[in-house]
């Protein structure tokens, strides 16, 4: 072989190691099924992977959802280090073929991003969400604190699915927002 040949089989083998370690994740599977009108109502985030979208929130971060037609109305709120409440409305679609527990959401139209619901308890009462990425996740309760056992399961299942257990992050509820 010349040189410039082995240069190039080098270079290409270089590409498909790099390649290969950028692969996508394997597929992140979702809950069978979501009923819409049970999951509509307000939720608490008790536990996050850190994002930028949502840095300026230190507390009491909780969203509602709300049927509206063929969408999800979807509002978010959370306490600022100033004590003010932050909001952003926004809406999710539904993914055809899911069973709803495929949305795609967005705060600022036209930019979507993947809402998934990857465990729920047959009570409706808490629920892992995430993105295929595995870059977005959130731990929601109906209720403003977790039983330590529940959300450490929900952790454990998100680790399963290929999260960072220990880069989430806890919500502090310190007081309901009005």
């Amino acid at each position: 072989m010349t040189p410039q040949a082995l240069t190039r089989t080098a270079l290409l083998t270089l590409a498909l190691v790099a390649s290969a370690a950028q692969a996508a994740p394997d597929p992140l599977p979702t809950v069978p099924a979501v009923d819409l009108t049970r999951y509509a109502g307000a939720w608490y985030e008790i536990a996050l992977l850190p994002n930028r979208f949502q840095k300026q929130c230190v507390a009491d971060t909780q969203a509602r959802y709300r049927l509206d037609g063929e969408r999800v109305e979807v509002i978010n709120r959370c306490r600022q280090s100033d004590g003010s409440v932050d909001a952003v409305k926004g809406h999710a679609k539904m993914v055809e073929g899911s069973s709803n527990a495929k949305l795609r959401v967005s705060f600022f139209w036209p930019f979507y991003g993947d809402y998934w619901v990857l465990a729920l308890d047959p009570d409706y009462r808490q629920m892992l969400v995430g993105a295929p990425s595995r870059k977005y996740a959130w731990v929601l309760s109906r209720t403003p604190q977790m039983d330590e056992a529940a959300l450490q399961a929900l952790l454990e299942r998100a680790a399963a699915l290929g999260f960072d257990k220990a880069a989430f992050k806890r919500t502090p509820q310190t007081q309901p927002l009005d």
